[in-house]
């Protein structure tokens, strides 16, 4: 890569003829990856669920020709459809955008009702986030962009940039749709058979972000050990599609500082994806009193606890554990959920610490809530289960906990701080540090474009840098 940059007569992708010490931020990365999108950098700002990546965020980021994907993970149809309505009204048409697709094996519905109001309002471009697996979701949005041009090639309307943490799942995206998923789409009508023949050439995704540890839901993978096994699978699947357009692998978690844009693209990935410092600015969803306690965390700040929705199986998120006691209680929690069959073999001084600090309710409260939590979504299984099952009737009243905590920090209730739940990872404190003592220290003056152009430009400035020293070193010798 040294080599390419140094040659004045390169135009390998994303360097295009790039001088010693004359780096450009819109020359890192991958020009293909600006192209598709229409940006200005190889630059996105992934999702926040609950519209913490907020419509403001999104118009903001589209403004200056960069790309940000709408939180709707945890909003209703109702509030999706508010938001894509104002981010198009306060976009020019010809600028790109996205929203989250997160999955939902449990209840597939919830994914296709999503996907069919992007493909409704002409969303064309989603962040596919937590999936395992190709579900009818994903394949009917993708194949509903797909058409032949008069020279054969084939159009993706429609584009997934899918987050992934594990090599196999990139390879799913990176594969053709599913058959039996296509036919099930073709019989009922979703899809035409020009669409499900032309499915079988292209990938799910031309376009996966490589997700290292991250702020919320986490594999906790390593950035320097992820990136180049997905890369390599990418090479393998590009030479297999070579007409379908390039094939980007991009990199997200952890980028906070200039040193972090600048090892992601030494890496050789096509574009990069900021999530936790963009939580902190003003167009933030998050509430004012969380982003006071954000500006001022470090990278040792956060911790990982369990995830709420996925209480049973131990799947984790980090979260800010500075100046909150959420991330302690939640990982007390879920040992006694462990090592309990019920509620009431839990040790009679614990249950009631956790009624007075956790709950602030009794036990019996929090369950009728439960019920009629339940009730208003139509998931009676759960509550059926629990009448014969004490464990899962404790699993359930300790997700209330989550969702309750969850809840305290988005509307920023200063009443009970200690059980604030914000998912954030330690990049945010990196950048914190970067700022420190300039007039981005304080959110107020933070906004989600300028930090990335912030960003973008101090990374290319640092890589002229050290691609100067490294030449002046070698000259020497």
């Amino acid at each position: 890569m040294l080599e390419k940059i140094a040659t004045p007569a390169d135009t390998q992708d994303g360097v295009q003829g790039a001088l010693i010490g004359n780096i450009k931020a819109h020359e890192l990365g991958a020009s293909s990856f600006r192209e598709r999108y229409g940006l200005q950098y190889a630059y996105m700002a992934g999702s926040m669920y609950r519209g913490i990546s907020s419509k403001e965020l999104v118009v903001a980021l589209g403004k200056a020709n960069l790309l940000g994907c709408l939180g709707a993970a945890g909003m209703s149809l109702e509030q999706i459809r508010r938001d894509l309505g104002y981010i198009q009204s306060n976009l020019p048409s010809d600028r790109m955008y996205g929203a989250n697709l997160i999955c939902h094996l449990s209840r597939p519905t919830i994914e296709m009702d999503r996907v069919e109001l992007f493909i409704e309002m002409g969303v064309r471009c989603i962040e596919a986030a937590a999936f395992m697996v190709m579900t009818p979701a994903l394949v009917y949005y993708r194949l509903q962009g797909l058409s032949k041009a008069s020279d054969g090639t084939i159009q993706c309307q429609n584009h997934i940039i899918a987050k992934v943490s594990r090599p196999e799942v990139a390879k799913a995206f990176l594969n053709p749709a599913p058959m039996d998923i296509v036919q099930k789409l073709l019989a009922q009508g979703k899809i035409t058979q020009e669409q499900a023949e032309l499915s079988q050439q292209i990938p799910m995704s031309h376009d996966i972000c490589v997700e290292a540890d991250s702020g919320g839901h986490t594999d906790q993978g390593v950035a320097c050990v992820l990136f180049p096994a997905i890369a390599l699978i990418r090479d393998e699947m590009q030479q297999k599609y070579p007409h379908t357009g390039r094939i980007h692998v991009g990199l997200g978690g952890g980028i906070g500082a200039p040193q972090a844009v600048v090892s992601a693209f030494m890496m050789d990935a096509d574009f990069i994806l900021t999530g936790s410092i963009n939580q902190c600015t003003v167009e933030s969803g998050a509430s004012p009193e969380v982003k006071d306690l954000l500006a001022n965390i470090n990278v040792q700040d956060t911790d990982y606890a369990p995830a709420g929705d996925m209480f049973e199986i131990g799947a984790r998120v980090q979260v800010l554990k500075k100046g909150v006691f959420f991330p302690a209680r939640g990982n007390k929690l879920y040992n006694l959920y462990k090592q309990h069959d019920s509620w009431f073999d839990i040790p009679e001084q614990t249950r009631q610490q956790i009624e007075r600090s956790f709950f602030h309710k009794s036990f019996e409260e929090v369950w009728q809530e439960v019920i009629e939590h339940n009730e208003r979504k139509g998931q009676l299984k759960n509550l059926e289960e629990a009448q014969s099952n004490d464990k899962h009737k404790m699993a359930l009243a300790f997700r209330w906990y989550f969702a309750y905590t969850n809840r305290l920090a988005i509307n920023g209730d200063l009443s009970d701080k200690a059980n604030f739940q914000v998912h954030t990872g330690p990049a945010l404190g990196a950048f914190n540090q970067w700022v420190k003592g300039t007039e981005l220290a304080s959110w107020q003056n933070r906004h989600v474009d300028k930090i990335a152009e912030k960003l973008m430009c101090a990374a290319a400035e640092q890589l002229n840098n050290q691609l100067n020293s490294l030449f002046k070193n070698n000259h020497n010798k």
